[in-house]
């Protein structure tokens, strides 16, 4: 049993059963609540699907042993490559009950992007969807991808290297016999959004998944062993390939046991809200792009039951906050976490949550604020660098056979997330940009967050990004890319009152001295703002 015990708001006694997975506790769940829904799936045609944990488990047995008689086992990496499915729990659990470690891939990716994930961790196997198989054909003759299973072919195979998920499961037994797979065997490899490099392969243990029901059930989405979950229906809106999958409807969903709800439809505000009104989501996790797209609908006229509104990927704007709560009586609790980590700070249900805050630490992590240069914490309302002991169960295990990225991560006393943050006098903490995204300008450290969480309050204003543009007096000034709300006219009237506007709304060094309108803003797959392509961009026009 492994045990650890760090101080915080609240200490938790980390108790990691040494059997732990995930597809342990869809088993315990069938066992005992076994007609409880898992899934309820709506496509974007209106099919629909319904899975027990009962179901899950018998699925992902079959899946299990259908593998295991093509030779996948401890130690193999499965690539997984398909939209949200009725079936993409049996898949994944199946893989990961006969010792495999999981390699989500997002369908927003390209098929180099599938070639340079396949090489870099040497996977054999991909369960790729028949929308999606065009991404896989052209990258099998350079990659090490020998068996490519099918879900959802209505056609035949290609040769002898293709199969179907429903072959690989045909006449297999609901029970499964394998490996003794474990908390501290490895669980999945996934790839980092890429925001400044390559990604890198983010390595983590089955003990993650625990990990996620002790801090973020717990403390974030406020699930507990009292919580009644025959009254609940959560909603993630994230999709299979994005860590955040793992966050949400496997870390809380399955491990808790709950009810939760899957659409696999393209992001368009007015149909998730009639969505949300129609199927009784009680627990809603968005992301804050779909937030502030949700606040410029008419939001009164949904009759909805969300109890509890999470957001994470990027700070939240005090605009949606504001708005939702205002029609719904609901509190959007912003949480802030890594793809190599659980929930670091987040808002729990108990806490006034503060406008543009992430919230306070986690129970039981310390994560902390240091100073970019050494390792000590910073003071009161500075800006410094999000980090954790290494020693925390909240993070991740290394890089995936990369020891010289692991010597370099964990080197210190602390892992460093590469994330800037301040800290105000009351403990909360206040997301400030990546490391690299800094500005410094006349010798003031600017936050790229407050300069954009400014700007888009502003009416005129739908998206913003701050980056620093080099300058010869000021060493660097503050330049704000900005995307127009719709009916708004791109003039040099609208950038002198933006201007004026932000030296009211924050302190006057932090107001943007170069502005630039633009249709949309560089993104990752995973739709963060890629701030370096704009950096670039002014070193080239200015530097």
């Amino acid at each position: 049993m492994e045990t650890f015990d760090k101080g915080g708001p609240e200490t938790i006694d980390w108790e990691i059963p040494p059997e732990y997975t995930v597809a342990s506790a869809v088993e315990e769940h069938a066992a005992t609540v076994g007609d409880r829904v898992a899934l309820s799936f709506l496509s974007e045609t209106g099919d629909r699907a319904e899975r027990t944990y009962a179901d899950i488990r018998d699925e992902m047995h079959r899946f299990a042993n259908g593998l295991d008689q093509l030779g996948v086992g401890m130690g193999d990496r499965v690539m997984h490559l398909f939209p949200r499915h009725p079936d993409a729990f049996a898949v994944q659990l199946g893989a990961l009950s006969v010792g495999a470690l999981l390699v989500p891939c997002s369908a927003m990716l390209q098929p180099a992007d599938i070639e340079f994930r396949a090489t870099d961790c040497a996977a054999e196997t991909i369960v790729v969807h028949e929308s999606l198989t065009d991404m896989v054909e052209p990258v099998l003759a350079e990659s090490p991808i020998e068996r490519v299973i099918v879900l959802d072919r209505t056609g035949a195979v290609a040769d002898d290297r293709w199969t179907t998920v429903e072959a690989v499961m045909d006449d297999q037994s609901t029970a499964y016999d394998g490996p003794d797979v474990g908390a501290e065997d490895p669980m999945s490899i996934n790839y980092t959004s890429g925001t400044t490099g390559k990604p890198k392969p983010v390595l983590h243990k089955h003990r993650w998944q625990y990990c996620f029901n002790r801090v973020n059930a717990r403390h974030w989405w406020g699930i507990d062993e009292k919580t009644d979950l025959d009254d609940e229906l959560l909603w993630a809106t994230t999709g299979t390939g994005w860590a955040k999958w793992f966050w949400s409807p496997v870390g809380v969903g399955l491990t808790t046991g709950a009810s939760q709800f899957i659409y696999d439809g393209d992001f368009e505000p007015k149909r998730f809200l009639e969505v949300l009104e129609a199927e009784g989501v009680t627990r809603l996790c968005a992301v804050p792009t779909q937030y502030r797209m949700f606040a410029s609908a008419d939001l009164e006229s949904y009759d909805v039951q969300v109890t509890d509104a999470l957001s994470a990927g990027e700070p939240l704007n005090r605009e949606p906050i504001e708005r939702i709560e205002a029609a719904w009586g609901v509190t959007p609790r912003d949480g802030y976490g890594q793809t190599e980590t659980v929930a670091l700070v987040l808002n729990t249900p108990e806490m006034e949550v503060k406008p543009g805050s992430m919230g306070k630490p986690s129970p039981g992590i310390e994560t902390t604020i240091l100073d970019v240069d050494d390792e000590v914490p910073v003071e009161p309302c500075e800006i410094g660098e999000i980090a954790v002991p290494i020693d925390s169960p909240a993070i991740f295990d290394g890089y995936y056979e990369k020891p010289h990225l692991d010597d370099r991560t964990f080197s210190g006393e602390y892992y460093r997330t590469g994330d800037l943050a301040s800290m105000d006098e009351d403990g909360s903490f206040f997301f400030e940009g990546r490391a690299d995204d800094i500005i410094i300008s006349a010798g003031y450290r600017i936050g790229p967050f407050e300069v954009e969480d400014a700007l888009v309050s502003h009416d005129a204003v739908a998206e913003a990004a701050a980056v620093d543009s080099p300058h010869d007096e000021r060493g660097s000034v503050v330049k704000a890319y900005i995307v127009l709300s719709d009916g708004a006219t791109a003039s040099d009237e609208l950038k002198t009152e933006l201007q004026e506007f932000m030296k009211a709304e924050t302190a006057p060094y932090k107001y943007p001295r170069r502005i630039e309108f633009v249709d949309e803003l560089p993104k990752t797959s995973s739709g963060k703002i890629r701030r370096i392509e704009l950096r670039e961009k002014e070193r080239a026009r200015f530097g």
